[in-house]
């Protein structure tokens, strides 16, 4: 199966542990301390949008671009009840479209690492500064190579509860800096009750070096502003797990939109 289809049934309930209000107040800090206090703001990879709905409820105007419609279908069902304006859209993140610009571009839960090639990163950040206001922000996170490397490693993590389970297999190839993650999920039969039907997924991750992110943004035309050791404003630590990238959007002329 592709990533994140079955996983999306069952992605809120075993990420429960994901901090995602403190990502929300870390980032609207980032947002505010760096000039954007409202407006339009794009989430890529936003998933079934739980950041994205924390960032409207904070007062931005929130879009969210995710390649995997079901997980999209679970955050749109979040939000029919709301009066939050969200607008979610199914697209790949290396050929987003939008119908103009937004005042910042975020990108949380190492989406950025599933992007394995270089030159598709740099088409992202080209696209990005298209679609940024004149000095828009650029904010997204990045699991590091230590955390591949050293804490998952070839690492298996598992957990079993009766809405379900997974087995989550990683293995890191070291020449080019990739976690492969196998992925198994047992899931209730929605038929046949008391059966689990067994679903498989294989994930692809990939470490970037920070000199390769800032040489990649600024080719795309972009101001490199920082990097953060996560949820802080320190610099990184050899033994940081993932890091947090500003950068800023230098004026283009004939920018292109979608029509």
């Amino acid at each position: 199966m592709q990533p994140y289809t079955g996983f999306a049934t069952v992605y809120d309930m075993f990420m429960d542990n994901v901090p995602y209000e403190e990502w929300a107040e870390y980032v609207d800090h980032l947002l505010k301390k760096n000039g954007v206090e409202q407006g339009l703001v794009l989430e890529l990879g936003c998933g079934t949008g739980n950041l994205t709905e924390l960032l409207a409820a904070k007062g931005y105007e929130m879009i969210g671009v995710d390649a995997s419609e079901e997980m999209l279908a679970i955050a749109r069902e979040k939000s029919s009840d709301k009066e939050n304006g969200i607008l979610y859209l199914c697209q790949d993140m290396r050929e987003f479209e939008l119908y103009g610009t937004v005042a910042a571009v975020v990108s949380v839960c190492d989406s950025m690492n599933y992007i394995l090639k270089e030159e598709e990163l740099l088409k992202i950040f080209r696209l990005v500064n298209n679609y940024l206001d004149p000095g828009g922000l650029f904010i997204f996170d990045l699991d590091t190579q230590y955390a591949y490397e050293e804490v998952l490693g070839d690492a298996t993590i598992a957990e079993n509860r009766e809405e379900g389970s997974f087995i989550w297999e990683n293995t890191y190839y070291e020449d080019e800096m990739v976690n492969e993650i196998n992925l198994t999920l047992f899931l209730p039969d929605k038929e046949e009750k008391g059966l689990f039907r067994r679903y498989e997924e294989t994930h692809y991750r990939r470490a970037y070096s920070i000199e390769t992110i800032k040489k990649l943004l600024e080719e795309a035309g972009m101001e490199w502003l920082a990097v953060y050791d996560a949820l802080t404003e320190d610099e990184p630590q050899l033994d940081s797990e993932r890091v947090y990238i500003l950068a800023r959007e230098k004026h283009q002329e004939n920018k292109l939109y979608l029509k």
